[in-house]
């Protein structure tokens, strides 16, 4: 039987990391892409094929996928992890940084998308898994962006099931919870860097604390569980369409749907300590 192929970005830490091994243990021959090829000496030791791309330059996405299939003559599984989140005020980002929000986090998840879907069609088959969040699901406050490109990919994942579904490719879509990554530090940083001073301050600092303190990263979740997850989805026959995982996924996608706005935005304040009133 042909040995099927796997797509990983963002693979040099954390999620993306996890889920390479993950599906090279089930038995993938597994590409891992990201910026940070330095970072990855431990995937290239497992007998992981490491690809240096910038999702975010469309050049470096074609030259990827092309060694994929020059090399392996297929490609079975993308996951679409590569992402960061850029909070701040939404008076306080630049237009600039937004855009490169949307370019790492909806864009080249997209564009890789469409360069692989190709030649899942001409299998017939393949699954396209979107690490969403969460957050594409809930709101918090500061990160009006970050939210935007998790609810702009949760979206755009329903409309590409249903354009795919006739040619045997799966979407699946991950929403984790609060995940032991980098992630939460490099928020809370831009965070603090975009809107820690100004009208914003109050808020900011007392998000940012909420994003990195201790009682935040007792409770977070190993990547591994992220990485299991998705070896799951892309092993059955028919997966799930969505999975929410990770600490409080579950219970505040669930929180969201039984609250008004309002209610969920009086949850969410008590949640992170963030006043009503500016400071």
């Amino acid at each position: 039987m042909t040995t099927p192929v796997a797509l990983v970005t963002g693979a040099s830490s954390g999620i993306g990391e996890a889920t390479a091994l993950k599906l090279q243990s089930l038995g993938y021959t597994v590409y891992a892409a990201a910026r940070r090829v330095s970072r990855m000496q431990s995937l290239v030791t497992a007998g992981i094929h490491v690809l240096p791309m910038d999702v975010t330059d469309d050049d470096s996405i074609q030259a990827g996928i092309q060694q994929i299939i020059a090399r392996s003559g297929r490609i079975d599984v993308l996951v679409n992890n590569a992402g960061y989140g850029s909070y701040g005020a939404v008076e306080d980002v630049s237009v600039d940084e937004a855009r490169a929000q949307f370019d790492v986090n909806v864009f080249g998840a997209v564009r890789l998308t469409q360069l692989a879907l190709p030649h899942m069609r001409k299998q017939r088959s393949g699954t396209i898994v979107n690490i969403t969040s969460m957050g594409g699901k809930i709101h918090t406050p500061l990160g009006a962006w970050y939210h935007g490109t998790k609810f702009a990919l949760e979206a755009i994942s329903d409309c590409l099931r249903l354009e795919v579904e006739p040619f045997g490719i799966n979407v699946v879509v991950i929403e984790p919870g609060g995940i032991k990554t980098e992630w939460a530090g490099i928020a809370a940083d831009k965070l603090r860097e975009t809107s820690g001073q100004g009208a914003y301050a109050s808020q900011a600092n007392t998000m940012a604390e909420a994003m990195v303190g201790e009682a935040s990263r007792k409770r977070q979740s190993p990547p591994q569980l992220i990485a299991d997850t998705i070896g799951k989805a892309v092993s059955a026959r028919r997966p799930k369409t969505r999975y929410a995982v990770g600490f409080g996924a579950k219970p505040m996608i669930f929180m969201r749907r039984l609250l008004s706005d309002r209610a969920f935005d009086g949850f969410i304040r008590m949640a992170t300590g963030i006043s009503r009133k500016a400071a």
